[in-house]
């Protein structure tokens, strides 16, 4: 049985890395492309390190839940294998979405900015860029997101 769990583990831990998207500085949307954005330009205040929480979607918990209640079923006979069938889709629902929720989580930084007009404004985004106080900046805002550019 241990090794079904950690087949179990294994397959949802590839289902969500295949689910996981980028959203740092470089990464746009589709629906960005082509579109105008507004430029300012400002001195980079502070950097902080944050982490910015994984994906919570309903894939995570029903492939866990699905895994979970094949393996579940194959335990026992008659209704103790229906009973072990729902609490490995119980038990693998919650593995799946605690482990898509994982998996997807990144290291991001808060940027604070000193705009050139005297506005402060902050901004997180995934940490694929490293930024220095007293730096030279750009903040590109459009289509819903604004990010933190060289």
């Amino acid at each position: 049985m241990n090794g079904l769990k950690t087949v179990t583990i294994v397959a949802i831990a590839a289902l969500m890395s295949a689910c996981a998207s980028s959203k740092g500085g470089g990464a746009y949307e589709r629906a960005q492309a082509r579109q105008e954005m507004t430029v300012r330009l400002g001195v980079v205040e502070s950097v902080r390190p944050v982490t910015i929480e994984g994906t919570k979607t309903p894939i995570g918990a029903g492939a866990g839940a699905a895994i979970g209640g094949i393996a579940g079923s194959t335990v026992g006979h008659g209704r103790g294998s229906t009973a072990a069938a729902i609490l490995g889709a119980v038990g693998g629902g919650l593995a799946g979405a605690a482990i898509e929720e994982h998996v997807t989580k990144k290291e991001g930084v808060e940027i604070t900015v000193r705009l050139d007009n005297g506005k402060l404004i902050a901004v997180t985004q995934e940490a694929d860029e490293v930024f220095r106080p007293g730096e030279r900046v750009r903040v590109l805002s459009g289509g819903g997101a604004t990010r933190v550019s060289h």
